[in-house]
């Protein structure tokens, strides 16, 4: 069952089903089944890879509800593409997140749900009503029940314990950071071989967003070389693109749970309910 449909039926909403093809030259073609006059309407839509294209469909989709006389638009966007294009790092770069959301409000959406963006406060800025939502509580939560009660809560980059601290609200054993350095041109990330509280202990490593798996499993490897018994890596966008996943268990991760926001194998953590809450 996909993210919308399981939206909808844990709210009791009408679903509107829609007919989605691609054209033979790659074109996207979308037609709603149902009318949706004066209705207020949830355009539910993560753009994951390929990015490009589930875009294009998001924007289809709510300029289509539009024009078919929605009341309101809503989009729920669990995962925001160009999100991490948060600015001109250097000069004459495009101001990515900005240019999707001027998209988004151009085609009729007033209000946009998002989880665990990467930066909030940025989105706060931009001219559609934004809200960002939290699933590490979730994973968090998800840990507890398998027994990981009393693990030590990690993340990545001091700008990250937010992140742990969230996480050991529920896990109760304590939380810290890999200290990370990110190259702005070259986008490679370095570990500062900061000492951990993690010998012979249960550790679980969160994070917002892997696409290739790389600053993660230096991360790991860091944290098994301090003498962690078992590292667990929890992700509320998992991509992991190419060899990604393979990538960071090599490094020691016992395992990788993600949630369904980019649906795939490791969507073990449903967001439904956290977007329900906020929608109702």
């Amino acid at each position: 069952m996909n993210l919308g449909r399981r939206i909808g039926e844990l709210s009791k909403a009408r679903v509107v089903s829609v007919e989605f093809k691609r054209f033979a030259d790659g074109e996207s073609y979308v037609r709603f089944e149902d009318a949706v006059k004066n209705e207020d309407i949830v355009v539910v839509q993560t753009t994951g890879p390929p990015q490009n294209e589930n875009l294009i469909q998001l924007l289809l989709m709510a300029d289509n509800a539009r024009d078919m006389q929605a009341r309101s638009i809503t989009a729920v966007v669990p995962y925001l593409a160009y999100a991490r294009q948060d600015d001109r790092f250097r000069s004459g770069e495009a101001f990515s997140i900005r240019t999707i959301v001027t998209l988004l409000k151009t085609c009729g959406v007033s209000r946009i749900v998002t989880v665990n963006s990467h930066n909030p406060a940025l989105l706060k800025t931009l001219p559609v009503a934004t809200e960002d939502l939290s699933a590490f509580s979730l994973l968090a939560e998800h840990f507890k029940n398998r027994g990981f009660e009393g693990a030590f809560s990690a993340s990545l980059g001091k700008k990250g314990m937010d992140v742990a601290i969230e996480a050991n609200k529920i896990l109760k054993g304590g939380c810290g950071y890999v200290s990370t350095q990110r190259d702005r041109v070259s986008g490679e990330v370095t570990i500062e071989k900061k000492t951990l509280p993690v010998r012979n202990r249960d550790v679980v490593v969160f994070d917002d967003v892997m696409s290739s798996g790389k600053s993660m499993a230096k991360a790991v490897t860091w944290i098994k070389e301090q003498g962690a018994r078992r590292v667990y890596v929890a992700c509320v966008h998992v991509i992991l693109i190419d060899d990604g996943r393979e990538r960071v268990l090599r490094s020691g991760a016992e395992g990788i749970v993600g949630t369904d926001s980019v649906p795939g194998p490791l969507s073990e953590v449903s967001i439904a309910p956290l977007i329900v809450s906020t929608l109702r």
